[in-house]
């Protein structure tokens, strides 16, 4: 499923470690890795202020490549009775169309209640709005892209991001490194796009331990 490009869509499972670089304020800053290479794949360095970083305008985040290329262009949607965001191609520029919009699905939920993200192009105006959902928490690192289907089949995960655990170590690392697995086809610079948005629609949970865990020793 290319969105952003055919390039980033690999044929098997791909696993990123993503880890904040920047605890500032949501979306300061991450560095995404590939587990298979351990190179650098993905990168957020604009932090929020429109300074360097491929960002087009101030309160705009840029997702860059390894060089630092924008890929795409993150920017919350103003005037917006509610929050949403909006994913553009590459370093937006004055007049393109968004990509994607997303908001969170639920305002009863906190920051626990998810997001909801529509594809806008390169979908034909003529088609039904394509619809992906993330159910669970970002802020507790434990949540899941979905894409539904049709009635009587089984929506499929298309992405999932999970707390790091170093097995050597037998600890569940902080909050500020984290999974993201890509599922087979998906495109992984749209996942951490929608990275990008969770981070800013949810933040980070204060009630949230963001410390290490030992893991029990019967696991």
């Amino acid at each position: 499923m290319a969105i952003v490009g055919q390039e980033y869509c690999d044929p098997e499972e791909r696993v990123l470690t993503v880890r904040k670089t920047s605890h500032f304020s949501p979306g300061d800053g991450f560095a995404a890795y590939d587990h298979r290479t351990g190179g650098l794949t993905f990168r957020v360095d604009t932090y929020g202020r429109g300074q360097g970083g491929g960002a087009a305008s101030a309160g705009d985040l840029a997702l860059l490549g390894p060089a630092g290329e924008p890929i795409l262009t993150v920017r919350r949607r103003r005037p917006s009775l509610h929050q949403r965001w909006e994913g553009f191609l590459g370093a937006r520029a004055d007049g393109e169309k968004p990509l994607f919009s997303a908001r969170r699905s639920s305002f009863l939920g906190g920051s626990a209640a998810g997001a909801v993200i529509e594809l806008l192009s390169p979908v034909p105006s003529s088609a039904a709005p394509v619809l992906l959902r993330v159910d669970g928490s970002f802020p507790r690192r434990c949540c899941r892209v979905v894409a539904p289907r049709g009635e009587g089949e089984k929506d499929a995960v298309v992405a999932e991001i999970r707390r790091k655990v170093d097995e050597a170590a037998r600890v569940v690392m902080g909050m500020d490194v984290f999974v993201l697995r890509v599922s087979a086809g998906f495109d992984a610079a749209f996942a951490m796009g929608i990275v990008l948005v969770l981070d800013q629609i949810a933040g980070d949970d204060a009630g949230v331990d963001t410390g290490a865990d030992i893991i029990d020793a019967k696991i």
